[in-house]
């Protein structure tokens, strides 16, 4: 299984054959085997990615660039707080047992 490190740039071709240029947001999970990519935040499978030809000569994203290390920080923050308030979101609460105060016993 080909697996993807953070900041690879690939190509991901899509179900009509497009192939599009973008560059992965987080590592290969090694339980599902998706890719998290940035085109359209996707997590795509292993066959649907090849590995970008100007890549082989390592990371070509410039994250050496302060600006763009800030925007691909925030992008991937952004993320993950978005995966998380997914898996933490809290039920809604329809009905409430109130209970009544009792201002006088019937005989």
């Amino acid at each position: 299984m080909n697996t993807y490190k953070e900041n690879d740039l690939v190509i991901y071709t899509d179900s009509k054959g497009n192939r599009i240029d973008t560059f992965v947001i987080f590592d290969t999970d090694t339980k599902t085997g998706l890719t998290h990519i940035n085109h359209f935040n996707l997590k795509v499978k292993a066959n649907e990615l090849a590995m970008h030809p100007r890549a082989a000569k390592g990371n070509t994203i410039p994250l050496a660039d302060p600006l763009s290390f800030n925007l691909f920080k925030l992008l991937k923050d952004k993320f993950t707080q978005r995966d998380h308030a997914k898996k933490t979101s809290k039920a809604l609460v329809l009905y409430s047992n109130n209970t009544r105060m009792v201002l006088a016993n019937a005989s």
